[in-house]
């Protein structure tokens, strides 16, 4: 900033205004910093300048900073979901005149941590997170910080979160299976099973055991892939009975179980019908078109990041908010 100023013929202070407060400089000398500033290829550190100002943020303040930036981690960056929510998020953060840092923590507790300690070295203006082994203690210290927390798809006390009533899509799936005439439900997961995924079997479940059908078989795979849903495809036909209708915990398991039962020679949906979660965009085009549960994934990520920023901007008054969204059933062959 000293090296723009002497370029310029200005003081310091007058590059500063330039930067963060640009109405309270004539346009003439606003013209010649700017110059100044392009011609030596200055790019403000904008960590180092929250180290001096510190955490403490008021409505103004905010509204006066240059564009900030919110840490959006979620599980897996190769899932559609998951970079679908991110890119929600990200629209409504460049919406505002601000920027979406993407990590993923690989479904891995101390990664997800090291994440959060960069956003925190950085001084991120909040994170947006699914989260895999935060809690109440990593929230607390990320206030302290100056961040804002908002928990994606994860219903939490101490923080705001965006949500989706899984439970809901559960029984949605189910009582569609039920309803074209299938009576031995199976549903396939994987592990480490999200806590979503637990709602959406205990959803279809008690669906399935209230008509009468008893407590559908669990199918649990080393995680949630086509590759996953390719093995649980060979376990579905050698069981007996032979379920007639699979419910998979998302729309990549689901694929990769139509793939291989039909190379397996089972017809779907005559034989055995399948329906998924998620609505991904592979969903449509798939083999044989996937049925399945869609639930708002960039609304959801957009829902995220416009609670992110209202707990910045709203200082010391923030109240917590929870926001639930509702999935919707997508019928297509597969079911």
């Amino acid at each position: 900033m000293r090296e723009v100023a002497r370029r310029a013929g200005v003081s310091v202070g007058t590059v500063s205004n330039v930067l963060n407060r640009p109405d309270l400089v004539a346009e003439a000398t606003r013209d010649r910093v700017r110059a100044a500033i392009e011609e030596l290829g200055f790019v403000r550190n904008e960590s180092a300048r929250r180290l001096r100002t510190g955490p403490d943020r008021t409505a103004g303040e905010f509204g006066d900073q240059p564009r900030r930036a919110f840490g959006v981690v979620v599980e897996d960056l190769t899932n559609p979901y998951a970079t679908d929510v991110a890119r929600g998020a990200e629209a409504a953060l460049n919406a505002a005149g601000h920027d979406a840092l993407w990590l993923s923590s690989d479904h891995s507790a101390a990664k997800e941590r090291r994440s959060l300690d960069l956003l925190e070295e950085q001084r991120a203006a909040g994170v947006l997170i699914i989260p895999v082994g935060m809690g109440a203690r990593d929230i607390s210290r990320l206030r302290s910080a100056g961040m804002s927390v908002v928990l994606i798809d994860r219903d939490a006390a101490d923080a705001c979160s965006a949500q989706v009533d899984h439970v809901s899509g559960g029984e949605i799936a189910a009582a569609h299976l039920l309803g074209i005439g299938r009576e031995r439900i199976a549903f396939v997961t994987g592990v480490p099973e999200p806590q979503p995924c637990v709602e959406r079997r205990d959803g279809a479940a008690r669906t399935i055991v209230e008509a009468g059908f008893g407590k559908p078989p669990t199918l649990v795979k080393e995680a949630l892939s086509p590759t996953e849903g390719q093995a649980a495809a060979h376990q579905i036909m050698a069981m007996s009975p032979r379920p007639d209708g699979v419910f998979c915990a998302n729309d990549l398991l689901a694929i990769g179980l139509i793939n291989e039962l039909t190379r397996l020679g089972a017809r779907v949906p005559a034989d055995i019908a399948v329906i998924g979660y998620d609505d991904i965009e592979l969903a449509a085009s798939a083999a044989v078109p996937l049925t399945t549960i869609r639930q708002p994934r960039r609304e959801l990520g957009w829902e995220a990041a416009e609670l992110a920023m209202a707990e910045i901007i709203e200082g010391k008054s923030h109240q917590h908010r929870q926001v639930v969204q509702r999935p919707e059933l997508v019928i297509r062959e597969s079911a």
